[in-house]
């Protein structure tokens, strides 16, 4: 029998320092790539919040890491920035990421995705460059097509919820199928015709 989780009080106060937390690490990342002059995109969780709330901030969700569209050729330059930024490399599981000090977890770290790669080789289509990205005032942005197609490509549970969240603020529509690939086409196809599942 497991042991029940053991919890503290409710706190507002802790629920707001949690999304300030990732909130501060995208900025900080971002900003250390952006002063090394090293190419990348925020992807991700924090990418879809982004677009989200673009049309309407109160559908945004939260999400507890970063994650960062770079190029591979650019890792070691990666490495001294982030470091510089009190960030820790390290490689779990296959991934590359920088913990948010030395006691930082995994969970809640800046994770690389390598443009132009698959993340993994059953993948339909690779990760997008870089460049199919804009500027905005506080970090570089991957662009919605972009986000699309990375969401319908990996395609786990918080992938489609993310995929239906901006169904749901008309960022996306039917229409968006005759863009995409013919199985992220139907993969798109299916959440719009079964949005509950």
């Amino acid at each position: 029998m497991s042991k029940p989780t053991a919890y503290q009080e409710v706190s507002l106060e802790r629920m707001v320092r949690a999304v300030e937390n990732v909130r501060n690490r995208l900025l900080r990342a971002a900003n250390a790539l952006d002063s090394a002059g090293i190419p990348y995109a925020v992807a991700g969780g924090n990418a879809v919040a982004a677009w989200v709330s673009r049309v309407d901030e109160g559908a945004a969700r939260n999400t507890r890491d970063v994650d960062i569209l770079v190029r591979r050729d650019d890792l070691e330059a990666i490495k001294t920035a982030m470091a510089a930024a009190g960030f820790v490399y390290q490689q779990v599981y296959g991934v590359d990421l920088f913990l948010d000090g030395p006691d930082g977890l995994p969970s809640h770290a800046v994770h690389l995705l390598f443009a132009n790669e698959k993340v993994r080789r059953d993948y339909v289509i690779p990760v997008p460059d870089v460049t199919e990205s804009e500027e905005t005032n506080e970090f570089r942005l991957v662009s919605l097509e972009s986000l699309v197609r990375m969401k319908l490509t990996s395609y786990r549970r918080k992938d489609q919820v993310h995929i239906l969240d901006m169904l749901g603020v008309g960022l996306i529509d039917q229409s968006w199928c005759d863009r995409l690939p013919p199985e992220l086409a139907a993969r798109l196809k299916h959440l719009i015709d079964t949005p509950d599942g």
